[in-house]
């Protein structure tokens, strides 16, 4: 045995063989490197579209990624947080838009990288970005958790629009039909089921 040390200051004990070579399935820990990529570049990838079009698109493709995000995270928050007599119906309505907004999440970090740019992914990054106003940490009243879920979904759906046509007249047809096909729908389709909860009716006797 012998003693490594590690990046944090620790000491770990790695394997040797009997020649006195490391084990080669022994995990090298403590790692850090070069930033091979740095945040706002874009690598040319044989996509057939300029840089300066790919270019936008990941910087329109990273406003609408960090702003669903947020959303993605509103959600959750709601979810848990939700109260009162539409308790069970809200909670399971919270996670499922969750569970979408969260694929949407992919689908739109995965067109970035696909572009040849860098996605958006932790927390801290997202709230330096992010045009949707930030919820207090305590428990909200369910309308006004309700609204701030509507009002982030119209921001996302209105810079999805103008995102979609502008890549639409770049020639970007793939970040065009991801906008359309799976952002703006998803989140109209949620709009709806939202809203629909905020509507003052009556329960049981008609006015």
């Amino acid at each position: 045995m012998r003693l490594a040390a590690s990046m944090y200051g620790t000491m770990a004990h790695t394997k040797v063989t009997s020649d006195n070579k490391p084990l080669k399935a022994a995990p090298v820990l403590g790692q850090r490197g070069k930033i091979i990529q740095e945040f706002g570049t874009v690598v040319k990838l044989p996509s057939g579209l300029e840089e300066g079009v790919t270019r936008q698109s990941i910087e329109d493709l990273n406003q609408v990624l960090a702003d669903t995000m947020m959303l993605r995270d509103l959600y959750k928050k709601h979810h848990w947080q939700v109260s009162g007599p539409t308790f069970y119906q809200l909670h399971l309505l919270l996670d499922a838009h969750y569970e979408k907004q969260a694929e949407l999440v992919d689908l739109i970090a995965e067109r970035i990288q696909a572009l040849g740019g860098i996605a958006l992914a932790l927390p801290h990054d997202v709230s330096e970005h992010t045009r949707i106003e930030r919820a207090p940490i305590g428990r909200e009243e369910v309308p006004v958790q309700l609204s701030r879920l509507l009002e982030a979904h119209e921001l996302i759906l209105k810079e999805s629009r103008e995102y979609a046509h502008a890549a639409d007249e770049r020639g970007d047809d793939g970040t065009n039909d991801l906008l359309v096909s799976e952002v703006v729908r998803t989140n109209e389709l949620q709009v709806w089921f939202v809203s629909e909860h905020l509507v003052d009716t009556p329960v049981v006797n008609a006015k």
